[in-house]
């Protein structure tokens, strides 16, 4: 009988190991928790057109939105783990709806990382009219200001939120965080003179910073913007270890073999080391990731260091699911 069994499981270990040098076979599904159009989903066709034709099998992008990307994230971590159902989202997706939503799985134990795809830098700008000429004369106004500025957002939660929360913890402000439906109008208030402050990603707010809309005062990276390398990082600006990126990346679900993963990865490295890619992404506004995020384990742990830094600053200002 131990004989049997030993013979069905070397069988199925044979299988799995067979299934997963011909992988992929047929079609892959990419689930993007987000609408056809938005940031994610761009980033997603960029680098999957590349990748199915690295694998040589179509790759199919379902756009699965509502409840802020957890109807998604619910649909892939049951999906089986075979390696033809994917999902590509953010760090909104996979870092701070888990602390906001109460969610019947955990989004770092319950996801296998492939590889980030990009990050996009944010940056510190305040209205012109504001006094403050750099970072540290910000950094004082807002102290000498500490419950009476306005800072834009673009929705509870949204990465200029959070951004704002973990900028108060540093200059002790309580800011009057104003929301609006997506940050491009928040950002429209703050050229207008309405709000004082935002923090928002480099790739939308950039043109309007460069022809002097809004006043720019640090890019929130280690290294500075090759589009606009007059901007200083918030390191040299003086404001040390202030980091905020919106990155996206790839999961498949818990249990999908690591022979599959590898494929993956090695599939979504070389599509990243594409010159044609590396364009396309440069033109919307998007670094590459080290070399190190793009290995499973390397993400795998930045994905938890974004976790833990995020979630407490997230639990703390008490923000509940939206209705």
């Amino acid at each position: 009988m131990k004989k049997l069994l030993l013979g069905l499981a070397f069988a199925a270990l044979g299988a799995c190991m067979a299934s997963a040098q011909s992988f992929p076979t047929r079609p892959i599904t990419v689930t993007v928790p987000a609408s056809a159009g938005g940031p994610t989903d761009t980033i997603a066709r960029i680098v999957m057109a590349r990748v199915q034709q690295i694998l040589g099998q179509s790759i199919i992008i379902e756009n699965v939105g509502g409840a802020s990307g957890t109807i998604a994230t619910g649909k892939v971590v049951r999906a089986d783990p075979d390696g033809y159902s994917l999902i590509i989202g953010g760090v909104n997706h996979f870092v701070v709806n888990g602390a906001v939503y109460p969610l019947a799985y955990n989004l770092l134990s319950d996801f296998e990382p492939i590889s980030m795809l990009a990050t996009g830098p944010m940056l510190i700008m305040s209205r012109n009219s504001l006094p403050a000429k750099d970072l540290k004369e910000l950094i004082a106004w807002l102290k000498a200001n500490p419950d009476n500025v306005t800072f834009g957002t673009g929705g509870l939660a949204s990465p200029p939120h959070i951004s704002g929360l973990s900028l108060e913890g540093i200059t002790g402000n309580k800011f009057q965080f104003v929301p609006f439906r997506g940050s491009a109008p928040a950002l429209q208030n703050v050229l207008a003179g309405q709000l004082d402050i935002i923090i928002d990603q480099a790739s939308s707010a950039l043109a309007m910073a460069k022809s002097g809309g809004v006043r720019a005062y640090a890019v929130t990276s280690r290294t500075r913007l090759a589009s606009a390398p007059e901007i200083p990082t918030a390191d040299e600006a003086g404001l040390p270890g202030f980091y905020v990126s919106i990155w996206q990346a790839m999961w498949a679900p818990k249990g999908t073999p690591r022979e599959i993963i590898a494929k993956v990865n090695a599939a979504v490295r070389e599509a990243l080391a594409d010159p044609g890619v590396q364009k396309k992404l440069g033109d919307i506004g998007q670094e590459l990731p080290s070399a190190e995020q793009q290995t499973p384990q390397g993400f795998g742990a930045y994905h938890k260091a974004e976790t833990d830094k995020w979630t407490p600053i997230i639990k703390a200002a008490n923000i509940k699911p939206a209705g």
